[in-house]
Formats: C-alpha cells, sequence, structure tokens
C-alpha cells in the first residue's frame, strides 16, 4: 500500500478549539482509519498532518515510524522520554515555541486525544496484520527490503517493520550449500544479524552497522559507536568502498567455515558464503546482489576460499557474466579436467593449484607434506600437458587464472545442480 495523499481539505488540530465538538471530529477523524486498511505508516502521517508537527510511534520490537509535520518519513530515532503509553509508545514533537504566531510550537488542549486516538488506531492496526499475508517477522518482508523491483516507500516500510534504520550502513550475506543453518550460526558469533530469511535455496543475512551514515543523503562520516564496528567495515573510506577491514571480515569466516568444515582433497561439500558491500540500507538490494554474485567464486576445491567478499574481486567480478557452460568449454579448462579426470592427474593439478595459491615451492611442500622435488614433479606433469612454464611470468598467470576459472564453473555446476534452485542465477540455462 502507498502512502496516502492528504485530503484535499485536512482537518488541522490549529483549527480546532477544546469543546466537545472538536472531540467528536477528532474520532471521527480517526475512526475513518480505523474502518479502512490503513497501515501504521499512514495512520502515523496523518497524525503528524493533523498536529502540524513531526509524530512517531515505536514498538518493544524495535520498530520506529516518524513522519514529519509535511507528511515525509524521518529517521527513527528513540522514543522521548514523555512518550504516551507502550506497545506502541506514541509522541508528537512540539519544537520550542520561537513567536507568538508559531502555532506548530504551541501544545494544543486536544494533544492528549491525539495521541490517544493514534494509539488505539495503531493497535487496531496490530490486530489486523494478525491475518495479513506481510508480518512483522515475515521473511517475506525481507525480500521486499532486498529487491530492486519494488518501490522506495515500500522497502522503508519494510524495513520499518523489521525494526532496521534506514539511516545505518547494511550489508547483506548470501549463504547456500550443506551447512547453511551453522555458517549462518558462525557469521553470528562475528558479527550482530538483525535479519535472515530462506529466499529460494539461499539464505540472505542482513546485517547492519552500529553507527548511522551522516548528511542527509546517507554519504557522511561514519562513527563506530558498538563493539562490531570493525567487523562490520566501518572505516574512513565511507560505505561501499574496500577497505582491509573488509577484507579482514571474509577472511575471518573463511577461517571459521574451513574449520567447521574442512576440505579434504576430494574437495567440499560447502557451506559457501558470499559477502556483498557495505552500502546505505536502501541499497540493501545491490548488497543482496553482489553478495549472490560473490558466491559464485566461492569454491568447492580444497584450497579455494569458502567466503568470498564481492570488494575483493575487483576486475575479476567480470568473470561472473559468463555462463558455466562457457566456462566449462574454454579449451584450458577442458584439457585440466580431462587430465584430472585420472588419479595421477587430479594429485598433480591439486599441486599446481596449491603452488599458485602459496607462491613457492617450499610453502607448498610444507602445507602438503611432501618433498620439494615431488612438488616440482607433479607440476611439471601439468606443464608438459598444457604447455606451460609456470616460471614463465605470462604462463604462470594463466595457470592461476584457468584454474581459477575451473574452481568456477565447478563451484557454480554445484550451485545450480538439479537438487538445488540456482540462487545465483548462473545455471546452465543462462
Amino acid at each position: 500500500m502507498t502512502e496516502s495523499a492528504p485530503p484535499a481539505n485536512p482537518l488541522r488540530l490549529s483549527e480546532l478549539g477544546s469543546d466537545p465538538a472538536a472531540v467528536l471530529r477528532l474520532i471521527t477523524h480517526f475512526d475513518a482509519f480505523d474502518e479502512s486498511a490503513a497501515n501504521a505508516d499512514t495512520v502515523i502521517r496523518a497524525a503528524a498532518l493533523l498536529a502540524e508537527c513531526p509524530a512517531g510511534a515505536s514498538w518493544p520490537s524495535g520498530t520506529v515510524i516518524r513522519y514529519d509535520a509535511a507528511g515525509r518519513l524521518l529517521l527513527a530515532t528513540a522514543a522521548p522520554t514523555d512518550a504516551s503509553g507502550s506497545d506502541p509508545a506514541v509522541w508528537l514533537e512540539r519544537p520550542p515555541q520561537q513567536r507568538p504566531a508559531d502555532t506548530s510550537a504551541r501544545p494544543h488542549p486536544l494533544d492528549g486525544v491525539v495521541l490517544d486516538r493514534l494509539r488505539h488506531c495503531l493497535r487496531v492496526v496490530a490486530a489486523r496484520q494478525v491475518a495479513d499475508p506481510l508480518r512483522m517477522d515475515d521473511p517475506a518482508l525481507l525480500e521486499v527490503v532486498l529487491s530492486e523491483k519494488e518501490r522506495r516507500e515500500d522497502r522503508v516500510r519494510a524495513m520499518r517493520l523489521l525494526g532496521l534504520d534506514p539511516g545505518r550502513a547494511t550489508r547483506v550475506l548470501a549463504v547456500t550449500g550443506p551447512g547453511a543453518a551453522e555458517a549462518v550460526r558462525i557469521i553470528g558469533e562475528h558479527v550482530p544479524i538483525l535479519r535472515q530469511a530462506v529466499i529460494g535455496a539461499t539464505t540472505a543475512v542482513l546485517v547492519q552497522d552500529l553507527t548511522a551514515l551522516g548528511g542527509a543523503d546517507g554519504r557522511g562520516a561514519v562513527s563506530a559507536i558498538g563493539p562490531h564496528a570493525a567487523a562490520l567495515g566501518q572505516t574512513a573510506t565511507g560505505p561501499g568502498r574496500p577497505s582491509m577491514v573488509d577484507r579482514g571480515l571474509s577472511d575471518t569466516l573463511n577461517a571459521a567455515v574451513v574449520h567447521a568444515f574442512p576440505a579434504s582433497q576430494a574437495g567440499a561439500a560447502g557451506p559457501w558464503i558470499g559477502v556483498g558491500e557495505r552500502l546505505p540500507a536502501l541499497a540493501a538490494a545491490a548488497s543482496w546482489e553482489q553478495a549472490r554474485r560473490a558466491l559464485r567464486f566461492a569454491s568447492s576445491t580444497w584450497h579455494g576460499r569458502r567466503v568470498i567478499a564481492f570488494e575483493r574481486l575487483g576486475a575479476l567480478e567480470l568473470l561472473s557474466d559468463l555462463p558455466v557452460q562457457r566456462l566449462l568449454g574454454t579449451a584450458d579448462v577442458t584439457r585440466i579436467n580431462e587430465f584430472a579426470a585420472t588419479e595421477p592427474g587430479a594429485l598433480a593439478v591439486d599441486t599446481l593449484e596449491a603452488f599458485c595459491v602459496f607462491g613457492t615451492l617450499r610453502r607448498t611442500a610444507t602445507e602438503l607434506h611432501l618433498h620439494h622435488s615431488t612438488v616440482a614433479a607433479r607440476i611439471a606433469q601439468v606443464e608438459a600437458v598444457m604447455g606451460w612454464d609456470v616460471d614463465d611470468a605470462l604462463d604462470r598467470f594463466t595457470a592461476t587464472l584457468v584454474l581459477f576459472v575451473r574452481r568456477m564453473a565447478l563451484s557454480s555446476a554445484q550451485l545450480s545442480a538439479p537438487a538445488a534452485a540456482d540462487p545465483t542465477s548462473v545455471g546452465p540455462e543462462r
């Protein structure tokens, strides 16, 4: 439901006296909302227009809705100490009176009646929502927040109902694969999860800064006020810009997932996590899309990463536009897959992949618990099949890229297997 426009001749509290007839007009005014399908936003906005000052309401769940005297949505703030009632608490925000003619600042004798009827209407709305398809804890609300197809006002309303603050930076993670529920629990150990919902075969996990974005457009300075500030990626670079803190979050989560779900030479069956950028809350849909695209790079091979941050991909992110079958059909990928289909070939390819990850023969040998001559011999086998010389800079880059693309193809194929829906929209049919 969209926000209702003010009527042509709206009722204004400043035009009413304090006699019984005025009280009846107020009651009739609010009864019209009781009898309609008006939602909480519509009722609070109407109260603000009526009182000609900001009006607000807050619920124990943390949801706060505020509108100004012109009917514009305001950022959430804590309920004032003089708020009326609870569940919900309601209030009018009359500024200090600056001049005798400043009627908006002057308390009205019927302010108490307005607050009483506002609270009554909101309780009626809450009772209606029990039968509504969308409730305050309904995962479908999170889908609204994460959908670029929804209108801005609908996304803001969904955020309010979920207790989210449109003024705080937000990051969305996408989790899929076996063990996804445990992976969500692991995420919750490192950053505060505000909302999560299973969408298709993927779990969307939304985390939000314990800070507010400065400036009216949400692009100002950020100041940390909570213990999770570093993990959420709060730096002077501003929302949506890569930072070492963002890298630290993905590295920390990757280590935790690998520890809980150790991989082997046979690969890793999941879980996988894609991490979207830290963006203003109204761009949560973009962060969700980034998280799903990053999933394609989360690897099912022994030496690949299980958690990928979109920020870290850089130019490699362009590869996510290529269909899986295009990747699998690349000549180098086809040749190396054929070689890896044999047991000796699989060992040799795995060793080269480890070498590309660890950088030196000595460290690769140490990590694989092999003699460095064995590592060199296995790499030589792949070089012979592929026509590479990993001592040559171009060939070494080519080998790294081919192995990277191979990991993408294997992971994407596994994510888009018939047993599960394709959460990344990169399956064979694309």
